[in-house]
Order: C-alpha cells, then sequence, then structure tokens
C-alpha cells in the first residue's frame, strides 16, 4: 500500500475542494530556500496563488455564511494544517519556544535578554521556536544562531505586513492565528513568556490552560522579566486565587526569573524530570 506523505495528502485535498466548486489556492506545498537579509532561510512556500490564504481568518470569523463558503475555509485550514505538520515534522532535537512582544528594539533591556536566552538555550541542545517576527522574537532567534543552534519561525502574515526576522534558519508563513498557535506549541518541550502584549497574553494563558486542563503535558514554563509581569502576578494571586476562579496549586506551572541561565536550568531539569518547574512569585 503507498504511504502518502503530507504535501501529497494536502494537493489530494485541494483538488477535491476544486472538484466540488470551491474556489482553489494553489497546488500544494514544497520546501525551498530563500536569500533573506543576506542570510540563508529555507522556508515552507505558500500556495501559488497567495492571495487564496491571505485574509482567510477574517472571512471565517466574519460570521454566519453559506455552508459552501465555510467548507472552503475549513480546506484552507486543513491545508495550513498540514504544511505546518511538513514543515516542523523532522526536527531532529527537542524545541523551546519564546513568547514575546515583536515592539522592542535591539538595545532594550527585554531584547538583550531574549537573545542571551537563546543562546544559553541553543548551546543546550534546545531548538528555538519563536513567532518569526521582530523584537522578542528576532532576539531569541538571534541568540540561537550565534550559538550555532538551530533557529525556527512560525511568522504570522498580517495586513500590516509582519516580516521574518533575519536570524532564521528554517520558517513557515501562516494566515490563520489559531493555526500558528498549534504549531508553537505541538513541536516545544518548554516555553518562554518574555514581556509582551495582548498576542503574548493570548500565548501564554492558552498554554496554561491546555497545561491546567490536562490537554498538554506539564512542559516547563517559564515567565522572563520579573518587573513586568509582578502587577499580573499581583492580580492572579489577588483576584483570580482569592475568587477561587484558579487554584493555588495552579500557580505551580509558571516560574519567574530574570536571568536566562537559571530559565535554561529549569527548563532543562524540568524536561528530565517531566514535571512542572515551581510556582509564580
Amino acid at each position: 500500500m503507498k504511504v502518502f506523505s503530507w504535501a501529497e495528502l494536502s494537493i489530494s485535498a485541494l483538488e477535491t475542494s476544486e472538484q466540488a466548486g470551491l474556489r482553489g489556492a494553489g497546488k500544494g506545498i514544497k520546501t525551498m530556500a530563500d536569500d533573506h537579509s543576506a542570510s540563508c532561510v529555507e522556508k515552507a512556500s505558500l500556495p501559488t496563488l497567495l492571495g487564496g490564504l491571505i485574509g482567510t481568518e477574517k472571512q471565517f470569523l466574519s460570521g454566519k455564511r453559506d455552508r459552501g463558503a465555510d467548507l472552503e475555509s475549513a480546506v484552507k485550514i486543513f491545508l495550513e494544517f498540514l504544511r505546518g505538520f511538513e514543515f516542523f515534522g523532522d526536527i531532529d532535537r527537542p524545541c523551546v519556544t519564546v513568547f514575546g512582544s515583536a515592539r522592542f528594539a535591539p538595545g532594550h533591556r527585554y531584547y538583550e535578554m531574549a537573545r542571551e536566552l537563546g543562546f544559553h538555550l541553543a548551546k543546550e541542545g534546545f531548538a528555538v521556536m519563536t513567532g518569526g517576527g521582530p523584537g522578542i522574537m528576532e532576539a531569541a532567534n538571534r541568540g540561537a544562531r550565534e550559538a550555532g543552534g538551530l533557529s525556527l519561525g512560525c511568522n504570522i502574515i498580517l495586513p500590516m505586513e509582519q516580516c521574518a526576522n533575519p536570524y532564521l534558519d528554517r520558517f513557515i508563513e501562516i494566515d490563520h492565528f489559531f493555526v500558528r498557535k498549534v504549531m508553537l506549541v505541538k513541536y516545544s518541550r518548554a516555553f518562554v513568556v518574555m514581556p509582551g502584549g495582548f498576542g503574548t497574553l493570548d500565548e501564554a494563558f492558552e498554554t496554561l490552560t491546555l497545561e491546567q486542563c490536562h490537554k498538554l503535558d506539564r512542559f516547563p514554563m517559564v515567565a522572563m522579566g520579573k518587573d513586568f509581569w509582578g502587577q499580573l502576578s499581583t492580580f492572579v494571586r489577588g483576584a483570580m486565587v482569592s475568587e477561587k476562579t484558579i487554584s493555588l496549586e495552579d500557580l505551580e506551572l509558571l516560574k519567574t526569573t530574570d536571568s536566562p541561565e537559571e530559565a535554561v536550568r529549569m527548563i532543562r531539569e524540568g524536561v528530565e524530570q517531566g514535571r512542572p518547574i515551581g510556582a509564580i512569585d
């Protein structure tokens, strides 16, 4: 019996959707080399007709639509998942995902903290995965690259374009935020949450929820930037724990530190022991 690759399956799914009269968005996927800011970056190309996927998340979330439109969206979402599985499925080492803001420039203390973190993670043998954009994401990828490690990105396609940073060895571009979050979580053994905005909070709390509800193994999770996260910690303890919307034991899912070396140590110990690494301060 023939064994089909993810790429062949995605082509088959797309051809099926076209036969059903849906508006197709390309003929499959591939991996290609692409010169990007003087570095050779391997990326998974978007389907041939790029416009077929850009903006599909907004269309999908626009409200009630006819069944054909929703079926078309389902096929496009399926294809994005297949592209991600094909792209990240052959990574040869454990990954750590670093979440954080795109708005911190080189020289900022949080940028440099993330850069040093990426360096130490790579030296410990971890691949460093980020959302692939600028700021904290760039810094962590940069540190991994400088240490000679593997630097990965899962970039999001936005109306105001977020370009992939130049320190990626491999990256993929995704249109749907929820598909991107699955890829950032699925292929990682630990998570680091750096300072960030709504997107970072979304990623952090969804990952914590998955662990809390036992939908995800309790992999190590570290929040870096004690000053930044201090007020949130006060809210979590003063409101959420006191009102019993979460339990005191849930705080064991997250630990805070300002030290990249300590963060890597906690991740290494947590991965080796297969348990959460301590309580939020």
